[in-house]
């Protein structure tokens, strides 16, 4: 019986164990080179990097503003005016209004040791050099594993090599154009102004600033990598579509318990997290479904082939 035209496939790549070190250590070495190129280019930007993750905190003090001028415009509360407020809010925050003009007023973080700003803008660089060199490292990663796969496994890896980076950018665009203005404004609406001898102002630290900004990035885009999870666990036959689709009060409970964890305690944020994810979730469950689908429709037709 002759071998599965996939089976000489893999045979005709194997190569000696020496080899795939040989291999393995050169294309280490490509990525090291990349990312040593990488953070060299980001260091030098680093300040110009850096002034960009000040956007939130610019945006945070233009609903500050808004939710100053609602204030002084408005008397007792009601109903319309705290709608009013919430939208000219929205208004600053996607960028469809200017925010009132603060005079004097500038955006201010502080370092308190000598090399703190220096050190964050090594990590800063660190974590930019991931991002600039990721097409590099993934090209490496697939160009070593691919030999080791089916040609139809190479087909179906290419596509959540392209979709997990489009997912996790998704995830922190909405981090930093939505959740962390809110963030912030939340944050320096804690603030004590104008009570007579008492004065509470909020100065960020820039260390503590980049823990916040890189923590939310980074859960955010994790959250966004559902559909690849769970769609590979469908591949591999843990999970099915009827499954997921029974369990999807649990999902939404977990999905809503994650959101309250790591986003800041008010329901505005918790909700634009909740939202996307659920919906990748359903999303999920329809590439496991087609998943499935295709594989019936192999079977079948291996079956008539067989036959």
């Amino acid at each position: 019986m002759s071998a599965a035209p996939e089976d000489d496939e893999i045979e005709a790549s194997r190569a000696p164990l020496l080899d795939h070190l040989v291999e393995l250590r050169s294309r280490l070495i490509v990525c090291v080179v990349a990312l040593f190129v990488g953070f060299l280019i980001c260091f030098v930007f680093s300040t110009q990097i850096f002034t960009l993750l000040l956007h939130p905190f610019n945006v945070a003090s233009g609903l500050l503003a808004v939710r100053a001028q609602e204030a002084k415009s408005g008397g007792s509360f009601d109903i319309l005016g705290a709608l009013n407020g919430a939208k000219n809010m929205f208004l600053v925050l996607t960028g469809l209004r200017d925010a009132p003009p603060v005079p004097g007023k500038v955006t201010q973080l502080v370092f308190t040791a000598p090399l703190e700003f220096f050190f964050t803008k090594v990590k800063l660089s660190a974590l930019g050099a991931v991002a600039l060199t990721f097409p590099v490292l993934a090209q490496q990663v697939y160009a070593f594993v691919a030999p080791g796969l089916y040609k139809r496994e190479r087909r179906a890896f290419l596509p959540f090599l392209v979709a997990s980076p489009v997912l996790f950018a998704l995830g922190a665009a909405m981090v930093y154009f939505m959740i962390l203005p809110f963030v912030l404004w939340f944050a320096a609406s804690q603030q004590i102004v104008g009570v007579s001898g008492i004065s509470v102002n909020l100065l960020p630290k820039v260390s503590e600033y980049f823990d916040l900004v890189t923590t939310l990035l980074l859960a955010f885009g994790l959250c966004f990598q559902l559909p690849v999870v769970l769609t590979l666990l469908g591949m591999a036959g843990l999970v099915n579509s009827k499954m997921l689709m029974s369990g999807w009060r649990y999902a939404v409970v977990a999905v809503v318990v994650v959101a309250a964890i790591i986003t800041p305690p008010d329901p505005i944020s918790q909700t634009l997290l909740s939202v996307p994810i659920i919906g990748l979730y359903f999303i999920s469950v329809g590439c496991v479904w087609l998943i499935e689908l295709r594989r019936k429709k192999e079977d079948d037709a291996r079956d008539v082939t067989v036959t």
